[in-house]
C-alpha cells in the first residue's frame, strides 16, 4: 500500500505540469518540501494548520511527487528554477503574500524567494533547511560520482537504507511510509528522473550566491526548527542560521533528525503553530 497523495490537482506552470492541493480556510500557508520527498512529508503537519484555523497551500516541486519529470535534460529542476515555480502558483492561488513553511533544499528555494520577494513572505519557517554551502554531504558525493546505474535490488537496498537515516527513530519510516517515498525515487522512472532532477542539481551555488544576503531575511519573522540528531544538516548549520538573520528564533527538537516533520511531527507542529499565532494579522 502507498500513501493517499496531498497534491492531487494540476496546473500547467511554464509549460511544466505541477501537483498541488489547497486546504481550509484563514490565512494562507505555503508549504514547500525537499529531496528526496514530496509534499507528502507534510501529511502529519496538516491537520494541526487546519486545526488553527489557516488555509494550506502545498505542491510537489518540478520533477518530484506526481509533478512532472521532464524528459528533455535542458529543463532546469534546481534551486533557482523551482522558485518561478513558486511564483507561479501564488499567482494561480491569488495569493500577493503568504506564510512561507520549508523544509530541506525546499528552504533553499524559499530563501531566495524571500530575499528577492521580502513584501510577499508574511513569516518564514525554515525546517532542516539547506543554506550555504551546507550540501551536498560526503555521501552524496560518492552518489553523484557513481552515477546513475540499472535499477537492481542492490540499488534499491541502497536508497532504502539512505532513506531510513533521515530519522531518528527508524521505525517513523516503515511499511507505507517508507515504500511511498522508495516508489518516488526508485524503479526504471523513479529512479532515473531522481538523479536528473534531484540529485543533480545538489550544487550549492544556489545558496551561495544568495550567502551575503541572508541577514536581510531579519526584516521578517523568521522561525528555524531543527531536529538535534540530523545527520543530513548538522544542526551547526542551523546556528549559523540562527546568528546570520537577526531576531531569528531556533527551536531544536531532541529525539529527531532530518526528516523532522515524520520523527517528531506533534512536537514541530506544536512551534510551527505557536509562531505562526504570534505572526497573524
Amino acid at each position: 500500500m502507498s500513501l493517499n497523495p496531498l497534491a492531487t490537482q494540476h496546473i500547467l506552470i511554464n509549460s511544466t505540469r505541477i501537483a498541488y492541493g489547497v486546504y481550509g480556510t484563514g490565512e494562507p500557508v505555503v508549504l514547500i518540501h525537499g529531496t528526496p520527498s514530496s509534499s507528502l512529508i507534510f501529511r502529519n503537519i496538516l491537520p494541526h494548520l487546519l486545526a488553527a484555523n489557516y488555509r494550506v497551500h502545498l505542491f510537489d516541486l518540478l520533477g518530484y511527487g506526481l509533478s512532472e519529470r521532464p524528459w528533455d535534460p535542458s529543463i532546469d529542476t534546481s534551486i533557482s528554477a523551482q522558485v518561478p515555480i513558486l511564483e507561479g502558483l501564488l499567482a494561480h492561488w491569488g495569493l500577493s503574500s503568504a506564510h512561507i513553511v520549508a523544509h530541506d533544499i525546499g528552504g533553499g528555494i524559499a530563501q531566495r524567494f524571500a530575499i528577492f520577494s521580502p513584501d510577499r513572505v508574511r513569516s518564514l519557517t525554515l525546517i532542516d533547511v539547506v543554506s550555504f554551502d551546507s550540501y551536498p554531504s560526503a555521501r552524496t558525493k560518492t552518489q553523484m560520482a557513481n552515477g546513475l546505474k540499472a535499477p537492481t535490488e542492490e540499488h534499491d537496498a541502497h536508497f532504502r537504507e539512505w532513506l531510513l537515516s533521515t530519522v531518528y527513530a527508524p521505525e517513523k519510516l516503515t511499511g507505507e511510509v517508507l515504500e511511498t517515498y522508495m516508489a518516488y525515487i526508485s524503479g526504471p522512472v523513479g529512479q532515473g528522473s531522481f538523479f536528473q532532477h534531484q540529485m543533480r542539481q545538489y550544487d550549492p551555488k544556489h545558496t551561495m550566491e544568495i550567502a551575503e544576503r541572508v541577514g536581510e531575511l531579519g526584516v521578517l519573522p523568521v522561525k528555524l526548527i531543527w531536529g538535534k540528531d540530523d545527520a543530513w544538516q548538522v544542526v551547526d548549520w542551523a546556528r549559523k542560521l540562527n546568528r546570520a538573520i537577526l531576531r531569528s528564533e531556533l527551536d531544536v527538537v531532541e529525539d529527531c533528525g532530518h526528516f523532522s516533520l515524520d520523527d517528531q511531527p506533534e512536537r514541530v507542529a506544536g512551534i510551527l503553530v505557536e509562531f505562526l499565532g504570534r505572526q497573524t494579522k
